[in-house]
């Protein structure tokens, strides 16, 4: 491992990951905030996002952002309207994106059809089929492959390894779950 891509969760992960950024060369960071974005208010959140994101030369994507229908909250609108809110701010700001979908194919994929296509980028953890795959691949993303990958009932995701192009494949971990 030669370069290392620390990625935040939360508003709060942020002068966490510039502080490990500036303090190793081999270390770069992705800032962005999880589906939980909507514990955030419009006056603040993107303000302060995108300061964050400005203020070092080694944030090299925005991320990870997207959508996570496992739990119920926070509600569903609320996750698309800040999903789609960071891909314009990643778009305006020339940064690919990291993109996390849970339990969310059909939305994630709709919105990323529109909004955010030509960003590139890597979808996080990606767990659907080889034909989902080949829609993220053909818009230039990368897939995001973990742990996951061994486990019996991995067969679909295995699948999906065999299909995609093994340069278009991320290793990644997602600490401490993955």
């Amino acid at each position: 491992v030669e370069k290392i891509v620390t990625v935040s969760a939360c508003m709060e992960d942020c002068p966490k990951i510039l502080e490990l950024t500036s303090k190793f060369d081999y270390i770069y960071g992705a800032l962005g905030v999880h589906p939980e974005a909507a514990d955030y208010t419009p006056e603040d959140f993107l303000p302060r996002l995108e300061k964050y994101i400005l203020s070092s030369e080694k944030i090299k994507a925005l991320g990870e952002i997207g959508l996570d229908y496992y739990w119920e909250e926070p509600d569903k609108e609320i996750q698309k309207k800040w999903f789609v809110a960071q891909l314009d701010l990643a778009r305006r700001l020339k940064l690919p994106v990291i993109i996390h979908s849970r339990d969310a194919a059909a939305d994630t994929l709709e919105i990323m059809k529109e909004h955010g296509r030509d960003l590139g980028g890597v979808i996080h953890c990606f767990s659907y089929t080889k034909e989902m795959a080949r829609e993220y691949l053909n818009m230039g993303f990368f897939l995001g492959i973990g742990g996951v990958l061994t486990f019996k009932n991995a067969r679909k995701l295995a699948e999906t390894v065999e299909y995609a192009p093994l340069d278009r494949l991320v290793l990644e971990t997602d600490c401490p779950y993955l």
